[in-house]
């Protein structure tokens, strides 16, 4: 949620930052805003539309080689230009960006509204400008030194540093101090900061997409450092006092470039992202396919056969699909290893005070590795001794480094809110991670070379089902103005369904329910008419005969069926019905989901919606 990008160097500030805040749209937002060092005095320009909006609004002869920018997702007041960021302290010498939630907000406000200062805004941030300029007034009149010049505790860092002793909650923020024109300062606290290495320029951003263009080298710092940048080097400090010396840090080098963020032919991304999933399960699959001794190769996890062997229960934590491909795999890895497995949302599990089995091994699921539940999560199970591995597709990202072993997800990078690419990659690293578990119990060879052979053919089936899209985009057309739907599934279809159900809600705005196809019986077959389209899932397992039973359960109170099955059914059953491609039994949920990202789209496309950038939502989940 919300992004960040800072800039300071020889370029024209500007052009960067709006640049920038376009390569972080994807995140979700509602209003725009930067500000740039412009011959000694700060220059806002804000908005409460789109970064198209605040590019339209700049002035072309404002330069500056010093800036900030930001595009908000409203927590504390509403989408306006008012509450859009950079804030500032009343004088208009600091300026801040702010993701994350400051929990003392009203308490800080108070504080403040109580000494005189007068608040412009709703935000939880504003305060943070006013406390700043407040800590270096302080720090200057005590040292006569009414310049803001950087002599004994009147850097801009430690009034910083000092404010953030104040404050509670999640933060990753960026402050330009009009006095001192050739830094920022950036700091963490549970919302991802990197920075950018550049050529006498340096580039801070909440996501690597906003430098990529730029640089591919990048710091990402801990939760409770604090960084002074300049264009020539930087230096860390933890909050605490420690300091961390930039000599020591090795920068990571991004594994993707501009051109992985560009839309190529495609009108929007997630269509891209669709027709990506060949490429993208072939790099999740390779390397990790042991032919010899027909299993998995996951070095990332850092288990041997002996560590494999004592985990008695696998569970996956993740939110939204990620949580839906934790079920999914915890499916696969109860039919291959034969241990306990299931899922549980992480925003759940951080606050039951969970009984944490030493024997049971964590799977902690996010796409962009910062998802604050997850983080949480993962931050409570080491707490208490728990075994836990990251499964992300970001590499350095918060999750991952707090884990510290994985799998990585190799989707590439994904730009739509709705996850595609990276909930199948999920999907298919958790079938590698059950052949790997089964491989050292009972599974036998041939039962591996089964399932080793299934995954090879995964990238081409899913080639088959995307050259059906305009199958599939009629049948979305036919069913788009119904107001409500059902996803039905049994055992396999049923984390498919949710999914489905996930995907259609998201980015259609349709209403949409999923339900295990056993008990629709027992209360939402009250529900069925016909205007209620049902789309059952069939997989080709040994429950046929029962799901067709379930759609001739709907069909014979009006409702209509929309089947999706790899197995053979009655023709005529379903109004409409969308094939699937038939894979190894355990493996299918993988293909399934496909079809259900396509009928989404096509819906949504049909229905005229904002399909990358949905209401209310966010890409990448930050705060609670």
């Amino acid at each position: 949620m919300c992004g960040i990008v800072g800039y300071v160097g020889k370029r024209d500030a500007a052009p960067v930052l709006v640049e920038g805040l376009h390569r972080l749209e994807y995140r979700g937002y509602d209003s725009a805003g930067l500000a740039v060092l412009h011959r000694g005095r700060l220059q806002v320009t804000k908005t409460a539309g789109r970064v198209q909006d605040l590019r339209d609004k700049l002035k072309s002869n404002t330069k500056a080689t010093l800036g900030i920018g930001h595009t908000r997702w409203a927590t504390h007041g509403e989408p306006n230009e008012i509450n859009a960021h950079p804030h500032t302290d009343t004088a208009g010498r600091i300026a801040v960006v702010h993701n994350g939630i400051i929990e003392n907000a009203e308490h800080l406000r108070a504080q403040l509204q109580g000494n005189g200062v007068r608040l412009v805004s709703d935000t939880d941030t504003e305060p943070l400008a006013h406390m700043i300029a407040a800590e270096l007034a302080a720090a200057e009149a005590s040292t006569g030194d009414a310049d803001g010049a950087d002599t004994v505790g009147v850097s801009l860092e430690e009034a910083v540093m000092r404010t953030l002793r104040h404050v509670e909650g999640a933060y990753g923020l960026v402050v330009l101090d009009t006095k001192h024109p050739d830094q920022l300062v950036v700091a963490r606290n549970g919302s991802p900061i990197v920075l950018g290495l550049g050529e006498d320029e340096m580039f801070v951003a909440s996501d690597v997409a906003a430098l990529v263009r730029y640089t591919r080298q990048v710091i990402y710092l801990e939760d409770g450092e604090v960084a002074t940048i300049r264009a020539t080097d930087y230096r860390t400090t933890m909050l605490n006092g420690g300091q961390a010396n930039k000599q020591v840090r090795t920068p990571t080098t991004v594994d993707a470039d501009a051109d992985d963020y560009d839309l190529g032919t495609y009108q929007d991304y997630m269509r891209k992202e669709i027709h990506e999933q060949p490429d993208a399960l072939r790099r999740a699959l390779l390397g990790r396919l042991d032919d010899r001794f027909a299993t998995a190769r996951l070095g990332g996890i850092n288990l041997d056969a002996r560590d494999l062997r004592n985990i008695r229960q696998i569970k996956f934590l993740g939110c939204g699909s990620a949580y839906y491909a934790g079920q999914m795999g915890a499916m696969i890895i109860e039919e291959l290893a034969r241990i306990p497995a299931d899922a549980e949302p992480a925003s759940e599990f951080r606050y039951r005070s969970p009984v944490v089995d030493p024997d049971t091994l964590y799977v902690a699921v996010s796409q962009s590795g910062e998802t604050s539940d997850t983080l949480m999560a993962v931050q409570e199970l080491k707490r208490k001794g728990g075994q836990v591995i990251g499964a992300v597709n970001v590499v350095g990202s918060a999750i991952g480094r707090e884990c510290g072993r994985g799998i990585f997800l190799h989707a590439g990078p994904e730009v739509a809110v709705a996850s595609t690419k990276a909930l199948t990659n999920m999907a298919v690293s958790f079938a590698l991670l059950g052949l790997l578990l089964g491989r050292v119990r009972d599974l036998s060879a041939a039962s591996g070379h089964r399932i080793i052979s299934g995954l090879r053919n995964l990238p081409e089936q899913v080639n088959k089902i995307l050259h059906n899209e305009e199958e599939i985009a009629t049948i979305a057309h036919r069913f788009a103005q119904a107001e409500h739907m059902f996803y039905i599934g049994r055992v396999r279809g049923w984390p498919v369904a949710r999914e489905g159900a996930q995907k259609l809600k998201e980015i259609s705005y349709v209403h949409a329910e999923a339900y295990q196809a056993g008990e629709l019986k027992h209360g939402p077959l009250a529900l069925i008419h016909r205007d209620m389209p049902s789309v059952v899932i069939i997989p080709s397992d040994d429950l046929v005969a029962k799901n067709v039973s379930t759609i001739e359960q709907i069909k014979a109170r009006g409702g209509p069926v929309i089947a999706l099955a790899s197995a053979e059914i009655p023709e005529g059953l379903a109004d409409a019905v969308i094939k699937v491609p038939r894979a190894e039994p355990e493996l299918e949920p993988i293909l399934l989901n496909v079809p259900l990202q396509i009928l989404a789209y096509h819906t949504a496309a049909k229905l005229g919606r904002d399909i990358d950038k949905p209401r209310n939502l966010a890409k990448s989940v930050t705060v609670e």
